[in-house]
């Protein structure tokens, strides 16, 4: 791609937690609307879980959990990579 050759941004109308959202970026729209899709679950999954909260405090519950789901899922790719370079410093 050329210095000044832009990537195609995509803008999109998508409903989290019945709240409506311009999104903006160079993802295409299908995998924008499955990310939107998935944080609208966890928001309902947690609003339905203790009615009690406000959206800001479900939004912050939610960061949490997907950040800890992010560092397991990172964690256990760093493990796996680890096994794999091992794997392959036994072969030589």
């Amino acid at each position: 791609m050329k210095q000044n050759e832009k990537k195609q941004k995509n803008k999109l109308n998508v409903t989290i937690f019945n709240e409506q959202y311009v999104i903006k970026g160079e993802a295409d729209q299908a995998y924008i609307e499955k990310v939107a899709s998935y944080v609208d679950n966890k928001m309902e999954q947690i609003a339905e879980m203790n009615e009690m909260l406000s959206a800001k405090q479900i939004a912050v519950l939610v960061a949490l959990n997907l950040a800890d789901e992010y560092l397991q899922l990172r964690h256990d790719y760093d493990e796996l990579i680890k096994l794999l370079n091992e794997g392959h410093t036994m072969r030589k």
